[in-house]
């Protein structure tokens, strides 16, 4: 890897965060159209899995503005992959 890794400390907390807020409404509401946030596909919405869009062990953290919903694909696709990344990625798969 070429990039620094969070801290275990740093990511144990957040993935505490993270479960705190897939437990909220403001979740229920996210996932409640089905939709994933990367690829637009619609999947039932208990399908669906939060993302960082920027990893938790890029040092992201667990906020509204940094979790979107993501189908489980897109979401292990992207694994740690900063949003510029992601997009190099996809367009690489679309030149294939």
């Amino acid at each position: 890897m070429d990039w620094l890794e969070a801290s275990e400390e740093h990511i144990r907390q957040e993935r505490q965060k993270a479960r705190d807020l897939r437990r909220s409404q403001w979740w229920k509401n996210r996932i409640a159209s089905g939709i994933c946030h990367y690829c637009g596909v619609r999947v039932e919405p208990r399908e669906l899995t939060l993302d960082h869009i920027v990893p938790l062990v890029r040092g992201g953290r667990s906020t509204k503005g940094n979790c979107v919903a993501a189908c489980k694909e897109c979401n292990s696709r992207k694994q740690h992959l900063l949003p510029i990344e992601w997009e190099d990625y996809l367009d690489k798969l679309r030149q294939e």
